[in-house]
This record gives C-alpha cells, structure tokens and sequence, in this order.
C-alpha cells in the first residue's frame, strides 16, 4: 500500500532524495546545448555592457560581471566587448549543436578560467568556467551538427552587418563618456571618431584621463573583430548550397512518371535550387531547401506512397545531423497523416487548393455571371488566346514569353518556392501548358502582340497546375481570367481533366468567419486575415479562386513544436520571396547573371501570389 506522508512520494521515497538526485545528475542530455547556449549568451551580454558603459563598470551588477569567463578586469573594456561579441556569435551555434562552436567553447572556457585565476584570483570566474565546461566535455556528442550550406557572399553579408553594428556600438562607446569628454563635439565628430577608432587612428573627439585608451582600445577591438570574422568567413572552405543534380533530376523525373498523378505540386519538385534525398529502395524522394536553419520541404513525398517512410526518415535524419528544424509546407492531407506517424511531428491545416475539374466546369449559371460578363467583355475588345504545350511554341515566340515574364514580374526578386517551378521553356520541360492572351496594336510592344501569360505544369498524365500568372499593366483588367477559363477550355483537347489553381492562405476561416452565427474569435481571424491581405492578398485570392467553382483541397503544415512556428514561418516567407536577406547584387552584375541564365529559362515563381 502507497502511503504519501509530509514530503514523501508514493513507495516511501523520500521526494528531498529524488530532488537531489536529479540535481546531481544534471539537466538531461538533449537541453545541454539550449541551456550552454543561453549561458553564453548571458555572459556575452554581460561582457558587452561592462566594456560599453561605464557605471556599469561600477554597479553591483559588474560584480558579477567580473566573475563572468571572458572579463580580465573592470577596465578591460576591449577585451570584454570582443569576449562578449564573440560569445554572443557563439551562443547561437552551440544552441544549434554545432560541432565548431563546441570545438570554440572547449578552448574559449578554460582560457577564461586561467585568466580569472592569473590575473584576478578570482575562484568564482574559475568555478563558472569550469561549470559551463563539464557539461559541454559530458555531453560532446549531442554536438555533432555538421555545417550549413554557405558561399562566401556570406563573408559580405558579415563585413556590412558587423559595420553597421561595430559603428552604432561604437557611437554608444563614444557617447557615454560625457563628463570626461572636452568640449562639445557634434554627432559628425563623434562618428568621424568611431569610424578612425576601427581603424586603429585617434579621431577627433579628446578625453580627460585614461579614458581615452579605454575608447580606443574598444573602437579597435570592434575593428578587429570585424577584419577577423570576414577574413574567416572569405577564406573558409566553402560549401555551396546544395542544387539538383542531372542525376537527381532524371530519377526525380521517373519517379513522377509513374506516380506524378497523386500530387498537384510534385513537378514543383524540379526546382534546380532545391536539394533531394531517396529513399533506400530510390522508389520516393522527398525534395528542400534549406532557409536560416529550417530544412523546408514542399508538397508531399515524390514516389510509391509505400516508399515514402523510407525517405522522410532520410529526411529527418539529415535534419538531426545538420541541426536543421525539419519542417514541411503545403503537404496533403495523406501527405500529412504519414509525416506525422513516421516521425511524430505535428500538423496544422495551412489553406487550401482550389482544384477545377474540367468536365464540371461551364460559364453557364447565375454562380458564373461574373466571370462571364468579364470574358465577353475582353473578347469583344479584340483580344484571342492561344492554350498550347511548350513544345509546340517556336523559338522566337518562347524567347518573348520568357522576356515578358520576367518584365512583367512586377517586383525585384522572384517569388515562389513550393508551388513555383522556376523557369519557363526548358527543354526537359515540353508537357507544361502556356495560355497567351494576344491583341493587335496600332503600335506593338516589345513582346508583339502578347499581353498575358499563364504558365501550368504537368500534374500527372491528365492533369496540370498552375505556376505563375502574368500580365501587361497596360492592358484591360480580367487577364487572368480569360487565360484561366481559355485553359479550362482548351483542356479536353489537350487531354486534361483537372486543373489546380491558387493556393488560398487560411481559406476555411476567411469562409466561415464571414458567415451568419461565426464567433467573436471566429471573426477576429478572419478580421486579422483581412487586414493583412493588404500586403499578402490572403483575402483577394480566395475570391479569385472562389469565382471558377472549384473543389477545395486542404494543404497542412508539418512541423515539430509550436515554438517552431515562427521560425518556420520566417524562412518559408524568406524561400518565397516576400523576405529578402540576401544582398542584392549591383545592376551590372544581375544583367550579366540574367543573361547567362537565359537558356535556362527562368521564369517566375508566383503560384499562389498573384490574383487578378
């Protein structure tokens, strides 16, 4: 019989003895990195404000600053600012796994231990040291993260985003000084100070004391970082991000030769800036890339369905040896279901697809009015349309499309990821569908007489869906639509029998929010989604999609904890192009990459972005 009695636990174990165990025994093995990595973090900050501010320096906080690895003294300001800079860098790998940032942490913590012993007889530095090191040597081998891909425009990235820092740090180092500054210099003065500083040159601002070694060893201790961390990462060996090989591409292609029919987004898996993992038997794959440390996979598994377990388990453990969040978008619903069995993750439902089956749709009926009266409305104002294979378009005529569609994209960087193919007119890409809306002008444009395009890709035998969506700004409104009901038209011809269009963003709750008896929570959704629909067109979609009748098939989201949520979120806007962190390269440059990249026909990538 299990008696509990004043602080013993069922069985007559003391719960005092079970505390004490588990305090002995330390945090578990797969919270060491989170728990190392904050640590770090904390003491990089710490080291920061004791080098920048002096009554930090002062303050009962500094005392412990001092004890912190990484601080030599209360006047090593310099010493401290590159500690914590460099700490703070490292925090992030160590949270990651990372083999490198452990290797660093290993050599970084015993030589803060001995500083604070040699110069501070400090026992407390020495005990912290030595406590932030055992469990990092008992718990090695949850460090085993290999790299991420890189180039070495990153080195560019470092130099630009530790310049700006280094000179708003500086100015605060500059700033901070008041009573031991002479004079009143300006804010040009200041700034003029802190750019010499990095340099290592006296600037023109003057201070009383030794003040002024104290600045001019921080400004150059932030210079050097800045040299040192760009020198690392323009010499480091590089590891390009990974691409689609010819190889990988013709195996991904057989495999949607067999089994391309299940899923509409499958030939988006051909995107060449997308890496692939098989399956043991090579009869599934699963295609991704990999965004600010999420491994983001699109779609569902390409393959035999009994194959898929074995290449998502490839999946997840290339995510687990990079460190990488796994994470999947839009997957269908069965897509889902095995996700989650095979690996535990969870799912939650995206949007949907709005899927049109040809031998249902017609422009007859009250429900098709609108879209009706518009198609006749832009026939009669002498536009044709022309729905044809891209095999079947000449040269000369492909060439056009593909300069029109890059003019007519409508902002600086492409758009779209899992449901984007990327190019238009590649050889290997024969069975996808273009819809040309032409008109004939007193005076042609540049691309003749085109003034629309819609771009579909192969789903299956009988089947195609849509991939980008583009139009003349000078030409009558309701492109898009005539383009879309031309290729529902065509599509018996063509062999067709169903066509997917956009992806719509939240669509169940845009659709139920605005109905008779919806919630108070119900329609503050929805009145959050139609307030953000003025940057993301999350509402305008839905409606454009809405008008062609269509079937509507739920798309989910896997992912492994909902504090992922945000991360993931992040990085799939950052693959479909509503965030860009990358440097842009000059002018010059982009003409020049653009027109090396023309025979590879890069078109747009804005299915499930552009409306009407």
């Amino acid at each position: 019989m299990s008696v509990r009695i004043d602080g013993e636990l069922s069985g007559g174990v003391p719960r005092g003895s079970n505390r004490a165990r588990r305090i002995l025994r330390g945090p578990r093995a797969e919270a060491v990195p989170t728990l190392i990595g904050r640590a770090c973090a904390l003491v990089g900050l710490l080291d920061i404000a004791a080098g920048v501010f002096p009554r930090f320096r002062h303050s009962r906080m500094h005392a412990l600053a001092e004890a912190l690895p990484g601080s030599f003294g209360p006047f090593a300001a310099a010493l401290s600012l590159s500690a914590g800079v460099l700490l703070l860098l490292l925090a992030h790998g160590l949270r990651r796994r990372k083999r490198r940032a452990w290797r660093a942490a290993v050599v970084l913590l015993p030589a803060g231990a001995v500083a604070e012993f040699v110069y501070r007889h400090s026992l407390l530095g020495v005990f912290i040291s030595v406590a932030l090191l055992v469990p990092l040597l008992r718990h090695r081998a949850e460090f085993a993260a290999l790299p991420d891909p890189r180039s070495r425009w990153r080195a560019l990235a470092n130099f630009v985003l530790m310049s700006a820092g280094s000179l708003v740090l500086g100015l605060v180092i500059v700033s901070v000084h008041p009573d031991r500054t002479l004079g009143d210099p300006s804010l040009a003065d200041r700034l003029t100070h802190v750019v010499y500083g990095l340099f290592g040159f006296e600037g023109p601002v003057d201070y009383q004391g030794s003040t002024s070694w104290t600045v001019a060893f921080s400004l150059g201790a932030l210079g050097w970082l800045t040299a040192v961390t760009t020198s690392y990462l323009a010499f480091r060996p590089e590891h390009p991000a990974a691409r689609l090989t010819e190889e990988d591409e013709a195996r991904l292609r057989d495999l949607l030769d067999r089994h391309g029919r299940r899923d509409s987004l499958g030939h988006f898996a051909l995107r060449r800036d997308k890496a692939v993992v098989f399956s043991p038997s090579g009869k599934a794959a699963v295609t991704y890339r990999v965004v600010s440390g999420v491994m983001l996979a699109s779609g569902d598994p390409i393959g035999d369905v009994e194959a898929w377990p074995g290449a998502i388990e490839r999946f997840m453990d290339e995510a687990k040896a990079h460190s990488w969040t796994p994470a999947v978008m839009g997957c269908s619903e069965t897509g889902g279901e095995v996700w989650t069995r095979e690996t535990g993750l969870d799912a939650l439902e995206l949007g949907d697809e709005a899927v049109v089956d040809v031998a249902d749709f017609s422009l007859a009926g009250r429900a098709m009015r609108n879209v009706r009266q518009m198609v006749k409305r832009i026939e009669r104002a002498g536009y044709e349309t022309r729905v044809r294979r891209v095999r079947d378009l000449s040269d000369g005529e492909l060439e056009r499309v593909r300069l029109a569609a890059e003019a007519w994209r409508g902002t600086d960087n492409e758009r779209g990821f899992s449901m984007a193919l990327g190019r238009i007119g590649d050889p290997a890409d024969g069975d996808c569908l273009i819809a040309t809306a032409h008109k004939q002008d007193d005076t042609p444009g540049p691309y003749g007489d085109l003034k629309a395009i819609l771009h579909f890709v192969p789903w299956g035998e009988d089947g195609v869906s849509l991939d980008l969506m583009r139009r003349d700004r000078l030409a009558d409104p309701g492109m898009n639509e005539l383009l879309i009901v031309a290729a529902l038209q065509a599509a018996p011809r063509l062999g067709i029998a169903r066509v997917s269009l956009n992806f719509a963003m939240f669509r169940a709750a845009l659709a139920r929010g605005e109905k008779i008896g919806a919630g108070p929570v119900l329609r503050a959704w929805r009145g959050l989604l139609v307030f953000l629909s003025r940057w993301f067109q999350i509402e305008s979609l839905y409606k454009f999609n809405a008008k062609f009748q269509p079937r509507w098939e739920p798309r989910f989201v896997v992912y492994r904890a909902s504090a992922d949520l945000p991360r993931i979120g992040f990085a799939a806007m950052q693959a479909e192009g509503f965030v860009d962190l990358a440097l842009p390269l000059p002018r010059f440059l982009r003409r020049r990459r653009n027109a090396a990249a023309r025979p590879c026909a890069h078109g747009s990538h804005e299915h499930g972005v552009r409306a009407a």
